[in-house]
């Protein structure tokens, strides 16, 4: 008995922190804490996703990974010397920036990316090139906190819907598909978001990552397990959809729907990961005993060694770092209370050729402007009857729940009958979505967005002239504007609201009027 308590004294002698490694990693927790205090709304927000959101509900399983990842690595960490490093400021720096564009523009992805790399920039500085080296893996995936996933629904949409066509056309049922849309004898099909298999890519992306780095060696394996892996739910859930449309030609749409659901939900997937654990259990290059690093190998690079050689002390990464943090927090305080000014009220105004309609929508559509400081919505008629609706959302300022085309907001109004069919780029400045509902009703509707000298239907085009001007401590007022028709007017709907524009003239000057903001 005595070897072995003597055997296990000294294994757990051997996770005592060396004194070398006790004041670094003190300077990195109250780093990482005033980190968290100056990003919190971030954190706060990324939670809500990974806790409320079904498609983040695995990142709450990353935190434990991440601890998993360093507890395996400590015996070869403890070997190396954890030394503030003067460069990791300037990465530290640009992650701030990060959070700060994001943060002061409403753009989350980028706010929630700062964040957390700030966090791994702040290892970099305060343990130095060799820790991060050893530390490369974990700190790499801690990018997977971040909530990524909603903006890859539309094309995988589109993705699953071909493969669904194809399998079906196969299969010697036969189909018609227009947008997200398959239309068979049994009935009309929808690759609706929920159908899209986002939730199952993005699970998918971060356990192929782990799997990879921890399996296999040469990075020619990890390219190619991962894209099996990225591959697989993707041509998976077209297989899923298929069988959906399949069952249902035999055993009616209300027992394939019971089956998808069941199938899906609990198996699938399931079976999806085992085959893809499978793989790796297969062809894996690494025994599940060996290190995870190499102290001697770090330790031993010219590289790493060179890159050591520019250190400072301690307390200067702690001041230097503080000093980011409370310089850039300062900044986002200033340009959080930027704030364009507008009038109280603001009006449609009337349009050369058209009048204010009275007869109601055939099928209520109102696009959702979360968070806008003025909302206008109106129905003009011309000469003929025919009718063009107009949605206005006017925001003061760019901000988080309050921001001009954020993800859920536009010309398809979540809860409703409506449904996205496709999206096309117009050429005047402008983006046209076209809505299907209940089988009969159709909408085209074109969305601008309009900042300052600014008038764009790219979401992104918006996103950066918003940053800009925020960063610049520039008030300057956004707006969505939407035109929309529903088709069976006795004209291309397309027709009809270019004519409206004709009449509007001046698109920019039309919205400035209504904002009186020159």
């Amino acid at each position: 008995m005595q070897p072995e308590q003597t055997a296990s004294g000294s294994k757990g002698l051997a996770v005592i922190l060396p004194a070398a490694w006790r004041a670094p990693l003190a300077t990195l927790a109250g780093v990482w804490l005033v980190t968290f205090l100056v990003t919190w709304r971030e954190w706060l927000a990324m939670f809500a996703q990974w806790w409320n959101s079904s498609t983040y509900n695995h990142i709450l399983f990353v935190p434990f990974i991440l601890a998993w990842l360093v507890w395996h690595r400590r015996e070869q960490l403890l070997k190396l010397p954890p030394e503030p490093w003067w460069p990791g400021v300037f990465g530290f720096g640009g992650a701030l920036f990060l959070w700060l564009v994001g943060s002061v523009s409403g753009f989350n992805l980028a706010g929630q990316s700062g964040a957390v790399c700030t966090l791994i920039a702040g290892v970099i500085v305060v343990l130095g090139p060799q820790v991060a080296a050893g530390l490369i893996l974990p700190l790499a995936y801690m990018l997977f906190l971040v909530p990524f996933g909603d903006e890859l629904v539309p094309p995988l949409q589109s993705v699953t819907a071909e493969i669904v066509i194809w399998l079906t056309e196969a299969s010697g049922i036969p189909a018609e598909i227009e947008g997200v849309f398959i239309d068979t004898p049994v009935g009309l099909f929808e690759v609706a978001e929920a159908c899209s298999g986002v939730k199952f890519l993005v699970a998918m992306a971060a356990l192929g990552v782990l799997v990879a780095a921890t399996c296999f060696q040469r990075w020619r394996s990890r390219l190619i397990f991962m894209s099996v892996a990225l591959a697989l739910p993707i041509i998976a859930n077209g297989i899923r959809a298929w069988a959906t449309i399949y069952i249902a030609q035999s055993q009616g749409i209300a027992f394939a729907e019971g089956f998808d659901h069941i199938f899906y939900g609990w198996v699938f997937f399931a079976l999806i990961m085992f085959l893809l654990l499978a793989i790796a259990w297969r062809w894996a290059e690494r025994h599940p005993d060996d290190a995870a690093i190499d102290a001697g190998r770090i330790l031993a690079s010219p590289a790493l060694s060179r890159l050591s050689e520019y250190r400072f002390s301690l307390r200067t990464a702690l001041l230097t770092s503080l000093a980011a943090l409370f310089a850039f927090a300062a900044w986002n305080l200033a340009a959080s209370r930027v704030e364009a000014a507008l009038p109280e009220q603001v009006y449609l105004p009337g349009v050369f050729g058209w009048q204010a309609a009275r007869s109601p929508q055939e099928l209520d559509w109102q696009p959702r402007a979360s968070g806008a400081d003025h909302r206008l919505l109106g129905r003009y008629a011309n000469a003929a009857g025919q009718t063009v609706d107009v949605s206005l959302a006017v925001y003061a300022r760019q901000a988080d729940k309050a921001e001009a085309g954020a993800f859920g907001d536009g010309a398809l109004p979540p809860d409703t009958p409506w449904r996205w069919v496709g999206q096309s780029a117009g050429a005047d400045g402008y983006t046209s979505d076209t809505l299907f509902a209940l089988g009969r009703h159709r909408r085209l509707a074109q969305t601008s967005y309009y900042h300052g000298s600014l008038l764009t239907g790219s979401v992104l085009q918006l996103k950066l002239a918003t940053m800009r001007d925020r960063l610049l401590l520039q008030s300057v007022p956004t707006a969505t504007l939407i035109l929309s028709a529903e088709e069976g007017q006795g004209r291309p709907v397309a027709e009809l609201l270019a004519e409206f524009r004709r009449s509007i003239g001046d698109e920019m000057a039309w919205i400035d009027g209504i904002l009186e903001s020159r």
